[in-house]
């Protein structure tokens, strides 16, 4: 069950502080998935309104490459009501809200933009929502929110947020927050949503961001937070499958097709037993690499 399709791969999905115009400006020249516009975290409690401001503004005016998007002050923080009615307007791909613990607050953002889409005359639902878990309440309420309203386009896992309000105590391995982190990952399926991987905070360690990056990707991601560009193009590689890999998901379909014309179900490939299992995860691979089945 779907709550939209995605608006494109967010393979890397980059933070930009709203308060930083020089970064900003920047964005068209990065290869990036989606550009976030941080109105959040990134910002100092002073610089919020001019954080509004910058971002509004760069969202009417600059040509990006990649999807837009925002992040808004949390649900409950008295700043979220202002973000959407500066940013809404300047019309991004999405809003991504932070500290999402029930399908009230996700309901709640919708609703605000469908006011401010109405004010401006646009069609309603083009403006799409990206829920960010962060907590113990996040993880224990996630089929409320990954169903809880159809401009639902993605859950993001926010690891240091989530190991903070549990208490845990953060490690290179990282099995503190594993539980957590599966089950995003397994609600975003579930529900038909992109599933995007926590932050590695050391931007100048790029093995360990790749093993990081891989182990997402193995766990069911379909992308990563990134705080720098130089983590762009190895988190991309490592949710981008490789030439080998979409050769072998294209035999798999083609011969899952070929049987199926001819009445057949599981069937040998190669010495081993094909199934739907088998099929299913091939078909991820192709549109994991944007070739349609």
């Amino acid at each position: 069950m779907s709550n939209g399709s995605p608006i494109r791969a967010r393979r890397a999905l980059l933070y930009v502080p709203g308060s930083d115009a020089r970064k900003i400006e920047k964005l068209p020249t990065l290869s990036v998935d989606s550009a976030c516009l941080d109105l959040e975290d990134g910002v100092a409690l002073n610089r919020k309104v001019e954080a509004r401001e910058i971002a509004s503004r760069a969202l009417q005016s600059m040509q990006f490459n990649c999807e837009r998007l925002a992040r808004i002050n949390a649900v409950g923080s008295g700043l979220e009501a202002d973000d959407l009615a500066a940013i809404v307007p300047a019309k991004p791909d999405g809003i991504v809200i932070p500290k999402v613990a029930d399908g009230a607050q996700v309901q709640w953002v919708s609703a605000q933009i469908a006011n401010l889409e109405r004010a401006q005359g646009w069609k309603s639902g083009e403006i799409g929502l990206i829920a960010m878990i962060e907590s113990a309440r996040g993880i224990v309420n996630l089929r409320e929110i990954a169903s809880a309203d159809a401009r639902l386009r993605a859950l993001i896992f926010g690891a240091e947020d989530y190991a903070a309000d549990v208490g845990a105590i953060r490690t290179r391995d990282g099995d503190e927050v594993l539980f957590a982190r599966s089950a995003v990952a397994t609600y975003a399926a579930a529900f038909g949503l992109q599933a995007i991987d926590l932050l590695y905070l050391d931007f100048g360690d790029i093995e360990g961001l790749r093993r990081e990056a891989r182990r997402g990707a193995e766990l069911g991601f379909s992308g990563m937070q990134i705080i720098h560009p130089d983590q762009i193009a190895p988190v991309q590689e490592a949710f981008t499958p490789d030439a080998s890999a979409i050769v072998q998901a294209k035999r798999i379909v083609e011969a899952f097709k070929a049987h199926q014309s001819e009445g057949k179900g599981a069937f040998a490939l190669d010495g081993k037993m094909v199934d739907m299992p088998i099929v299913k995860a091939a078909e991820r691979v192709l549109a994991r690499a944007s070739i349609k089945v």
